[in-house]
């Protein structure tokens, strides 16, 4: 299978739209002379982005529309109630659950305040600290995501895994592990174009 189970995987809902500017940026990348061994590879890794970037533009818009289709919590949602349902007492603070998320820190109190509103999860004052809060699952959002996963599975499987075979999928993990990895631990680089345009 191209995924790791509910239960311990963690499968984070990818949800926000990457493909944009940076494609337009991999696109003038490429035009670039390549005359080199080092050019090549450079093209190689342009290719390698861009087709991750393309490939995430259309995917997740996909799945999200086979969960919409279905009734069950939009990728966004699904991420944060997944990150809630696996901490200690179904509850993390704001800060926390902004760092485990792929969804931006304001992003995450906005989809928050979303499910609050909804019933699927609570705001809690951090009496430790009165600048703080914590987000919480509720019996509610934890029987929301126990319903989306069927659903999200099976668009996972339509979308990726009939176009790849299981080894291609734990390959691609993998590789995309790797990256993962690295870039949480490499500091932000501050020279150059490293920013990219302003």
């Amino acid at each position: 299978m191209c995924l790791r189970t509910h239960a311990t995987g963690r499968l984070a809902g990818v949800t926000e739209g990457l493909a944009g500017s940076g494609t337009a940026q991999a696109g003038a990348w490429a035009e670039e002379p390549a005359g080199s061994g080092m050019a090549r590879a450079e093209d190689a890794v342009v290719e390698a982005w861009r087709g991750l970037l393309v490939a995430h533009s259309r995917l997740v818009p996909a799945i999200e529309a086979d969960l919409r289709a279905a009734g069950q919590v939009s990728l966004s949602w699904y991420d944060v109630l997944l990150e809630l349902n696996a901490a200690p007492d179904l509850r993390l603070r704001m800060s926390e659950l902004g760092q485990r998320t792929v969804l931006s820190r304001t992003r995450v109190s906005r989809v928050v305040d979303e499910l609050a509103a909804a019933g699927l999860a609570e705001r809690q004052p951090d009496q430790a600290d009165g600048r703080s809060s914590f987000a919480v699952l509720t019996p509610r959002g934890k029987e929301a995501l126990r319903r989306a996963w069927p659903v999200y599975r099976q668009a996972i499987h339509r979308h990726l895994g009939a176009r790849l075979t299981a080894r291609q999928c734990r390959e691609l993990a993998t590789l995309l592990g790797q990256v993962i990895a690295t870039v949480e631990i490499d500091p932000p680089a501050t020279t150059g174009r490293a920013h990219g345009p302003r």
